[in-house]
This record gives structure tokens, C-alpha cells and sequence, in this order.
């Protein structure tokens, strides 16, 4: 036998070999299974009438193991699935997957541009536990640098080219070090968050495409004021989200 052989037909190269296919084919279900610790069992719509039927796919999901978050506060995955929300759409046809189609008031059905994730209702933090987003008004030291135009005090301009509001205050994500959202004066109705990527800032005005200027009175108010939660943003943004695709008829039309 040569150098490295272990019998006639076996040699170290080829143990090894084998070895390293068995180990990558065990990496790879890991991976995959742990990969299925949100979000799994999936649920089919196949029947409107049955039950609907979980799928887990392969692997099957990792049997529970409990994480313990910074805040002291523990959470276990893969867990049961809270009940879903009642869902304020119908599918636009009778076949699995077909698109939804919102039922009553497309900007707060929660559904296509507008749907949004059922995050914890507190207030994101920093590594040291502060609120993350605050306003200017509570926070020394922060301000609009020298070289950007100031939004407090510019109309806020939707849309159909009508006056929604006035820019009173910014947001500040102290994690990040930038600005977060304008705190928008309505005319009628307590002040809302604007989330400064559908804002468009010059040195006169303030131009948001995704909302027309009477709809800034749905956009979701704080339940506390100066602090706005994880939920609350989530719903926030869905409601832009939704303004891009349902602010205005003609959006839902075909191009061509």
C-alpha cells in the first residue's frame, strides 16, 4: 500500500473528504433550522373553509431555547403564535395567493404598503437604556448643523399641493446621531410624527409625495407625548407606506 493508505481501497484523502461532506451536510440543516425560529410554522390559505395548515417545510423548526434580552427580560423561540389581528382585506380572487384588496379605508386596512409588524409597544433604547428618539426640546447639545436648512417653522406640503401643517420640532435618534422624524402642528387635531425619509426639505417648505394634506389627520398619534414606542412607529410608517400606493385613486392604476 502507498503512503496514506489505509487499506487497498481507503485512503486518509478520501476519510477526510467524507468526513468534511458529513460535517457540511450537518452545518447546513443547523443553519437551516435555526433559521425557522420566527416566523415558523407558516400558514396556508389553501381552503377558506378548513383549518389552516401549518408548514414547517425541512428541517422541522428547533425545539424552543430561550434567549435573555439587555433589558433583564428573557424570550423563548420558536413560541406559538399570538392570534392574529382581524384582517381588513379579501383576496381579490379565489386562488391561493392571490393580492388583497382593502376593505373600507385603504390607508388604515394594515395591509400592502401599509402593513407593518406587531413590534412590543415600548420605546426603543440606547446601549444605556435612554429612550433612543427624542425630541430637541428635551435633549442638550443636539441641534440643526450650520450648513442644512432648519425645518421648524416651513409648511408642510402634501401631495395635491395643499398646506397640511407646520414643522414645529425634530426628532432625534440618539443611536445613530441623526434625525429621525418632523413633528408636524396640524391645523386641527394633536401634532404628528413625519418620518424624515417621506420628507423632501428646502429652505421654503417642507414636500411629502406619499400623503395628501387632509390625510395627516390619520397619521397615528403618540399615546404619550415626547416618547414614541416600537409599535407606534411601526404603524407611523405603515401609514405613509399605505399613502404611496392609496393617497389617491389614480395610484392603484396601471401604468400603461
Amino acid at each position: 500500500m502507498q503512503t496514506g493508505a489505509i487499506t487497498p481501497t481507503i485512503d486518509v484523502a478520501q476519510v477526510v473528504l467524507y468526513a468534511f461532506w458529513i460535517f457540511f451536510a450537518g452545518l447546513v440543516t443547523y443553519l437551516l433550522r435555526e433559521n425557522k425560529r420566527e416566523g415558523y410554522p407558516l400558514e396556508s390559505d389553501r381552503s377558506a373553509r378548513a383549518p389552516r395548515v401549518p408548514i414547517q417545510g425541512w428541517p422541522s423548526i428547533p425545539s424552543p431555547k430561550t434567549y435573555l434580552l439587555r433589558d433583564g427580560s428573557s424570550v423563548s423561540v420558536p413560541r406559538p403564535a399570538s392570534a392574529p389581528a382581524p384582517l381588513s382585506a379579501r383576496p381579490s380572487g379565489p386562488w391561493p395567493g392571490a393580492p388583497l384588496v382593502p376593505d373600507g379605508d385603504p390607508m388604515q386596512a394594515g395591509v400592502g404598503p401599509g402593513s407593518y409588524a406587531e413590534r412590543a409597544d415600548v420605546p426603543d433604547t440606547t446601549l444605556d437604556g435612554a429612550p433612543r428618539l427624542l425630541p430637541l426640546r428635551v435633549l442638550a447639545g443636539f441641534g440643526v448643523d450650520h450648513g442644512d436648512p432648519d425645518p421648524r417653522g416651513l409648511p408642510v406640503i402634501g401631495a395635491d399641493g395643499a398646506v397640511a401643517g407646520t414643522v414645529t420640532e425634530l426628532w432625534v435618534d440618539q443611536a445613530e446621531m441623526l434625525f429621525r422624524y418632523l413633528e408636524v402642528a396640524l391645523p386641527q387635531g394633536p401634532s404628528v410624527l413625519l418620518p424624515i425619509n417621506f420628507a423632501r426639505i428646502d429652505d421654503h417648505r417642507v414636500r411629502v409625495r406619499s400623503l395628501c394634506a387632509d390625510q395627516f389627520a390619520g397619521v397615528p398619534a403618540l399615546r404619550v407625548p415626547d416618547r414614541v414606542t416600537l409599535l407606534e412607529e411601526e404603524k407611523i410608517m405603515a401609514y405613509f407606506g399605505a399613502g404611496t400606493l392609496y393617497a389617491t385613486p389614480d395610484r392603484q392604476e396601471p401604468l400603461l
